[in-house]
């Protein structure tokens, strides 16, 4: 009785954490106490990926999985975003315990064009909520501040409408 309890309350949580629909945004994607968030991060492709250093530009903070359907639709449509748009950043944060070789196998399939690292999901970045559910996109605007958090799935265009036109060059 008890195990089938577990199991019900597992496939509930699965089912809610990778959701197509969005729900209502807010501005609590950090922990309070901080006004500008921080985030330092090794990347799947080998660098060093220090939000401190992207604050001239908008940065998208991706929460996502392989397993997450509505994730992998965002995955294009961010590529195509992060290559038009110079004055925004993108940093994927894959939140899910994946070996190295399951994700470039993954990679094949689903290209990530932007920077991303796999997190601890026991130790997800401290200056961050933990997801409540997947994906989730945290907006934060030139100088660091937090703007919006979208839990559920959000598209170039929406984020778009937040950021404006692209900078002069």
């Amino acid at each position: 009785m008890i195990r089938n309890s577990l199991l019900i309350a597992m496939l509930a949580l699965v089912l809610a954490a990778c959701s197509d629909k969005s729900a209502p945004s807010s501005e609590s994607g950090f922990v309070p106490s901080k006004q500008t968030p921080a985030l330092v991060v090794e990347t799947f492709q080998g660098s060093k990926f220090d939000l401190s250093e992207h604050r001239e530009k908008w940065v998208a903070v991706n929460f996502w999985a392989t397993w997450c359907a509505p994730c992998l639709k965002e995955i294009p449509d961010f590529n195509a975003f992060a290559k038009s748009r110079k004055d925004v950043q993108f940093i994927g944060l894959a939140y899910e315990e994946i070996t190295r070789e399951d994700m470039s196998a993954f990679l094949k399939d689903h290209p990530i064009d932007y920077p991303f690292a796999i997190i601890d999901v026991y130790n997800p970045p401290e200056h961050f909520e933990t997801p409540r559910g997947l994906p989730m996109t945290v907006l934060i605007a030139p100088g660091g501040k937090v703007v919006k958090t979208f839990l559920g799935p959000v598209t170039s265009s929406e984020l778009a409408e937040i950021i404006g036109p692209p900078a002069p060059q």
